[in-house]
Protein backbone atom coordinates (compact mmCIF):
# COMPACT_ATOMS: atom_id res chain seq x y z
CA UNK A 1 0.00 0.00 0.00
CA UNK A 2 1.21 3.28 -0.98
CA UNK A 3 -1.01 5.78 1.01
CA UNK A 4 1.16 8.50 2.63
CA UNK A 5 -0.06 9.79 6.01
CA UNK A 6 -0.33 13.36 6.02
CA UNK A 7 1.93 15.47 8.59
CA UNK A 8 0.37 18.46 9.61
CA UNK A 9 2.36 21.24 10.92
CA UNK A 10 1.04 22.77 14.22
CA UNK A 11 -1.28 25.71 13.58
CA UNK A 12 1.41 28.13 15.73
CA UNK A 13 4.60 26.69 13.41
CA UNK A 14 2.68 28.44 10.31
CA UNK A 15 0.82 31.02 12.02
CA UNK A 16 3.19 33.47 9.68
CA UNK A 17 5.01 31.82 6.99
CA UNK A 18 8.25 32.56 5.13
CA UNK A 19 8.41 30.99 1.76
CA UNK A 20 11.83 29.04 2.10
CA UNK A 21 14.27 28.71 -0.42
CA UNK A 22 13.36 25.24 -1.65
CA UNK A 23 9.43 26.41 -1.76
CA UNK A 24 10.74 29.87 -4.26
CA UNK A 25 13.02 27.65 -6.26
CA UNK A 26 9.96 25.28 -6.49
CA UNK A 27 7.11 28.09 -7.22
CA UNK A 28 9.50 29.65 -9.29
CA UNK A 29 9.38 26.42 -11.34
CA UNK A 30 5.64 26.21 -11.70
CA UNK A 31 5.14 30.00 -12.48
CA UNK A 32 6.93 29.44 -15.67
CA UNK A 33 4.10 27.26 -16.58
CA UNK A 34 1.34 29.14 -16.52
CA UNK A 35 0.65 32.29 -18.51
CA UNK A 36 -0.15 34.84 -15.22
CA UNK A 37 0.33 34.51 -11.91
CA UNK A 38 -2.88 34.44 -10.79
CA UNK A 39 -3.43 31.28 -13.24
CA UNK A 40 -0.49 29.13 -10.53
CA UNK A 41 -2.62 29.72 -7.63
CA UNK A 42 -4.68 26.20 -7.58
CA UNK A 43 -0.86 24.13 -7.96
CA UNK A 44 0.94 26.48 -5.70
CA UNK A 45 -2.01 26.16 -2.76
CA UNK A 46 -1.21 22.70 -3.79
CA UNK A 47 2.74 23.01 -3.46
CA UNK A 48 2.40 24.41 0.36
CA UNK A 49 -0.56 21.54 1.53
CA UNK A 50 1.69 18.93 0.63
CA UNK A 51 4.82 20.74 2.22
CA UNK A 52 2.55 21.97 5.45
CA UNK A 53 0.03 19.01 5.35
CA UNK A 54 -2.99 22.12 5.67
CA UNK A 55 -3.71 25.91 4.30
CA UNK A 56 -3.30 27.96 7.05
CA UNK A 57 -4.40 31.65 7.27
CA UNK A 58 -0.79 32.36 7.38
CA UNK A 59 0.02 29.91 4.51
CA UNK A 60 -2.73 31.62 2.64
CA UNK A 61 -1.00 35.50 2.93
CA UNK A 62 2.26 34.30 2.23
CA UNK A 63 0.23 32.72 -1.00
CA UNK A 64 -0.97 36.41 -1.81
CA UNK A 65 2.20 38.11 -1.12
CA UNK A 66 4.43 35.84 -2.95
CA UNK A 67 1.68 35.97 -6.63
CA UNK A 68 0.54 39.58 -5.69
CA UNK A 69 -3.33 38.94 -4.65
CA UNK A 70 -5.10 40.08 -2.11
CA UNK A 71 -5.30 37.61 1.71
CA UNK A 72 -9.10 37.77 1.01
CA UNK A 73 -8.69 36.24 -2.69
CA UNK A 74 -6.59 33.61 -2.21
CA UNK A 75 -8.72 32.84 1.15
CA UNK A 76 -11.99 32.71 -0.89
CA UNK A 77 -10.14 30.59 -3.65
CA UNK A 78 -9.29 28.05 -0.84
CA UNK A 79 -12.63 28.06 1.06
CA UNK A 80 -14.50 27.11 -2.78
CA UNK A 81 -12.46 24.25 -2.80
CA UNK A 82 -13.03 20.91 -1.14
CA UNK A 83 -9.43 19.74 -1.92
CA UNK A 84 -7.86 22.04 0.78
CA UNK A 85 -7.59 21.38 4.22
CA UNK A 86 -8.29 24.81 6.13
CA UNK A 87 -7.86 23.14 9.78
CA UNK A 88 -5.24 20.31 10.64
CA UNK A 89 -6.50 17.17 9.03
CA UNK A 90 -6.20 13.35 10.13
CA UNK A 91 -3.26 11.14 9.30
CA UNK A 92 -5.77 9.47 7.02
CA UNK A 93 -8.87 11.44 5.36
CA UNK A 94 -11.24 8.88 4.28
CA UNK A 95 -12.97 11.10 1.52
CA UNK A 96 -16.34 8.57 0.66
CA UNK A 97 -17.92 9.44 -2.50
CA UNK A 98 -21.68 9.32 -1.47
CA UNK A 99 -23.26 10.14 -5.32
CA UNK A 100 -25.72 7.65 -7.04
CA UNK A 101 -23.23 4.89 -8.20
CA UNK A 102 -21.17 3.82 -5.49
CA UNK A 103 -24.55 4.15 -3.41
CA UNK A 104 -26.07 1.71 -4.92
CA UNK A 105 -22.63 -0.49 -5.15
CA UNK A 106 -22.48 -0.79 -1.79
CA UNK A 107 -21.24 2.89 -0.56
CA UNK A 108 -24.16 3.22 1.79
CA UNK A 109 -23.17 0.30 3.61
CA UNK A 110 -19.22 1.29 3.86
CA UNK A 111 -20.49 4.90 5.30
CA UNK A 112 -22.26 3.38 7.88
CA UNK A 113 -19.55 0.67 8.77
CA UNK A 114 -17.32 3.51 8.74
CA UNK A 115 -19.59 5.46 11.27
CA UNK A 116 -19.51 2.37 13.47
CA UNK A 117 -15.88 1.60 13.58
CA UNK A 118 -14.03 5.03 13.79
CA UNK A 119 -17.01 6.42 16.51
CA UNK A 120 -17.77 9.42 13.96
CA UNK A 121 -19.26 11.04 11.59
CA UNK A 122 -18.35 13.15 8.53
CA UNK A 123 -16.43 15.83 9.05
CA UNK A 124 -15.08 14.44 11.88
CA UNK A 125 -11.59 13.01 13.43
CA UNK A 126 -10.66 10.14 15.38
CA UNK A 127 -9.78 11.07 18.81
CA UNK A 128 -6.42 9.84 18.30
CA UNK A 129 -6.21 11.75 15.14
CA UNK A 130 -5.73 9.15 12.69
CA UNK A 131 -8.62 8.81 10.91
CA UNK A 132 -11.01 11.78 9.31
CA UNK A 133 -14.53 10.83 7.74
CA UNK A 134 -15.60 12.80 4.71
CA UNK A 135 -18.81 12.87 2.38
CA UNK A 136 -17.53 14.15 -1.16
CA UNK A 137 -19.37 14.07 -4.11
CA UNK A 138 -18.41 11.97 -7.04
CA UNK A 139 -14.66 10.84 -7.29
CA UNK A 140 -14.28 10.21 -10.99
CA UNK A 141 -14.13 6.46 -10.22
CA UNK A 142 -18.02 5.41 -11.23
CA UNK A 143 -16.91 2.17 -13.43
CA UNK A 144 -15.34 0.57 -9.88
CA UNK A 145 -17.94 1.95 -7.23
CA UNK A 146 -17.45 2.30 -4.67
CA UNK A 147 -14.86 4.22 -3.65
CA UNK A 148 -13.14 5.64 -0.83
CA UNK A 149 -9.98 8.28 -1.49
CA UNK A 150 -7.52 8.20 0.84
CA UNK A 151 -4.81 10.74 1.41
CA UNK A 152 -3.90 11.02 -2.22
CA UNK A 153 -4.54 7.19 -3.33
CA UNK A 154 -8.28 5.71 -4.62
CA UNK A 155 -9.76 2.70 -3.24
CA UNK A 156 -11.95 0.92 -5.38
CA UNK A 157 -14.45 -2.02 -5.45
CA UNK A 158 -14.84 -2.20 -2.12
CA UNK A 159 -16.81 -3.60 0.49
CA UNK A 160 -16.79 -4.14 3.93
CA UNK A 161 -14.06 -6.79 4.38
CA UNK A 162 -11.33 -5.11 2.05
CA UNK A 163 -11.84 -1.74 3.46
CA UNK A 164 -11.44 -3.12 6.76
CA UNK A 165 -7.93 -5.06 5.58
CA UNK A 166 -6.98 -1.23 4.43
CA UNK A 167 -8.04 0.31 7.27
CA UNK A 168 -5.75 -2.34 9.46
CA UNK A 169 -2.71 -1.53 7.54
CA UNK A 170 -3.27 1.90 7.84
CA UNK A 171 -3.91 1.76 11.67
CA UNK A 172 -0.99 -0.90 12.07
CA UNK A 173 1.62 1.73 10.74
CA UNK A 174 1.73 4.15 13.88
Amino acid sequence: MSTRPIVAASPDSIAVVTLDATMEERITELLRRYPTTRAALLPMLWLCQERYGWISPGVMRAVASRLGESPAFVEGVVSFYTMYHTRPPARYVLQVCTTLSCAYCGGRELVEHLKGRLGIGFGEKTPDGEFQLMAVQCLGACGDAPVVQINDDYYENLDVTSLDKVLDELAGRR
